[in-house]
């Protein structure tokens, strides 16, 4: 079962996870975009069946699965809607890294009954490795500054069950992400992660 577990993990690192719906021709303003948008950010398997809110937590589709899938940028969304479902940053959650999202946003300490995991399919617009709520490359720690492409994240009940993983986001390996802090978190690269950075050539193809 472990080598079960461990050949899983590791195919996701290089292996096409979804063929994305085809994004709805209309404004990005409507309920249609944004739930091709925001359900989007997981596999069809997943997104399909999640329930989806929008910018205020208005339920746009009620799910049937249990996950939960929305924009994950915390800046207000333009008059217009989002640019594209880059700028959206949406997630798809389960019920435990739901509550992670929710500590996270409120800065208070998630408190789960298991570990979680949350998808980001379109990626962010760029995160501090070391500290979290850090939203401007302009006043990140030198160096540590990733915009993501497709991930899957663990959320862990116990961030001390992680702690050992390197904090490399270069390697193209699992790391972690605002290690040593209460919201510590494993970031699991998929296929395309590296097309809004600069890493080496081999991780970027």
């Amino acid at each position: 079962m472990y080598l079960y577990r461990a050949f899983f993990l590791a195919s996701l690192w290089t292996a096409p996870l979804f063929a994305a719906a085809t994004e709805p021709d209309t404004s990005h303003q409507s309920k249609k975009w944004q739930i091709w948008a925001y359900s989007t950010a997981a596999p069809s398997f997943i997104g399909d069946s999640a329930t989806v809110l929008d910018q205020n937590n208005d339920v746009l589709r009620q799910g049937t699965n249990g996950w939960t899938c929305m924009p994950g940028n915390a800046r207000p969304m333009p008059q217009t809607g989002w640019d594209d479902a880059h700028q959206a940053m949406p997630v798809c959650a389960d019920v435990e890294s739901l509550k992670w999202m929710q500590a996270y946003l409120t800065e208070s300490i998630p408190r789960l009954n298991h570990d979680g995991f949350m998808w980001m399919l379109h990626g962010d617009l760029g995160e501090d490795n070391t500290t979290p709520m850090v939203m401007h490359q302009a006043d990140s720690t030198d160096g540590h500054w990733i915009e993501s492409g497709p991930h899957l994240m663990l959320m862990p009940k116990d961030p001390q069950t992680i702690a050992g993983h390197t904090t490399d986001f270069r390697t193209g390996a699992p790391y972690l992400m605002f290690a040593g802090s209460p919201y510590a978190h494993l970031m699991i690269p998929v296929d395309g992660y590296y097309q809004y950075s600069t890493v080496p050539e081999q991780l970027n193809r």
